[in-house]
């Protein structure tokens, strides 16, 4: 055992608190392997009490609102814990779907067309479908997990659909027609690619986190030059962002096989359904030997921070 302990925060306040909560209990069990390990349940935006910097190491399994946005890394930066995971720059932008595709396509790697807009005050289905095509995807800005996500497949049903947006930030995007992929990226770089499959409808949170709503297949089946270019763009999507330790980044392939960044999840779930982990097997790694992977690189960092 480690002369260290891992304090893993799960819950939170965000609409992803189950997903957390059963995170924190999976990375809890595949640490205690090699560590002493705290699991502790948030429940308001603060850190908890009895953390120790100079005797833990943090591990994140929170999502959305103060768990990926960067203000919990903040918290944890300004007290000088070391914690798994990207950092309070990277987390900040990667919030923001709109902001990292702008970021991702200066790099040259496609991303589908957009039009972001604020509620009150959308503009008409006409327009948004004048400027996109009449196929929508429609994103709140800054979630995760595909919660509040929706499909349009046509002009009336995007207005219904937009008829319902009361206030906030929304992506409308460009629904590009063909494969879904997923690839983790462990410490810059990426790991197996794995094919999404909802069995009906798409992938949104009941596909993601419901057990056999969804089919995945991992190693995924393509052709070696797309398989290759997913990977690379995921591992230049990694650089240009600031990430570090593991992400997970999110593909479309079109019918005509050219790929597409959809967007980076820089606190992945880790449930038994999760993506990182199928990702992560396609390299032989169990459960517990991924945890150790996650962990290993803020285990480093506070170590070399006590040498100075």
């Amino acid at each position: 055992m480690s002369d260290i302990s891992i304090a893993v925060l799960s819950g939170g306040i965000s609409r992803e608190r189950d997903v957390s909560l059963e995170s924190g209990q999976a990375v809890t069990a595949a640490l205690k392997e090699n560590y002493f390990v705290d699991l502790f349940e948030l429940n308001e935006m603060a850190l908890p009490t009895n953390l120790d910097a100079e005797k833990q190491v943090v591990f994140l399994t929170l999502h959305g609102t103060f768990g990926e946005d960067g203000e919990i890394q903040k918290m944890l930066e300004e007290k000088n814990y070391s914690y798994a995971g990207c950092d309070f720059e990277a987390s900040h932008l990667c919030i923001n779907k709109k902001e990292t595709k702008v970021r991702v396509a200066k790099s040259g790697i496609r991303v589908a067309e957009d039009f972001l807009a604020v509620a009150p005050g959308l503009p008409a289905a006409t327009e948004v479908v004048a400027k996109l095509g009449s196929s929508v995807v429609v994103k709140p800005l800054c979630e995760g997990s595909s919660v509040g996500v929706s499909i349009a497949e046509n002009e009336e049903v995007l207005g219904e659909q937009m008829a319902q947006l009361e206030s906030g930030n929304w992506l409308f995007e460009q629904k590009i027609e063909g494969r879904e992929f997923s690839v983790g990226v462990l410490e810059g770089k990426g790991m197996g690619l794995v094919e999404i499959l909802p069995k009906n409808g798409f992938y949104d949170y009941r596909h993601k986190y419901t057990e056999g709503m969804t089919e995945y297949r991992y190693p995924a089946e393509l052709d070696d030059s797309l398989e290759k270019e997913i990977r690379e763009a995921a591992e230049c999507v990694f650089e240009i962002c600031g990430c570090r330790d593991f992400i997970r980044v999110d593909f479309m392939t079109s019918d005509s096989g050219e790929s597409y960044f959809l967007e980076i999840n820089t606190l992945p779930g880790l449930t038994s359904t999760s993506l990182l982990r199928k990702s992560a097997s396609c390299l032989g790694y169990d459960f517990p030997q991924l945890a150790q992977k996650l962990v290993s690189p803020a285990i480093n960092r506070f170590y070399a921070s006590r040498d100075n």
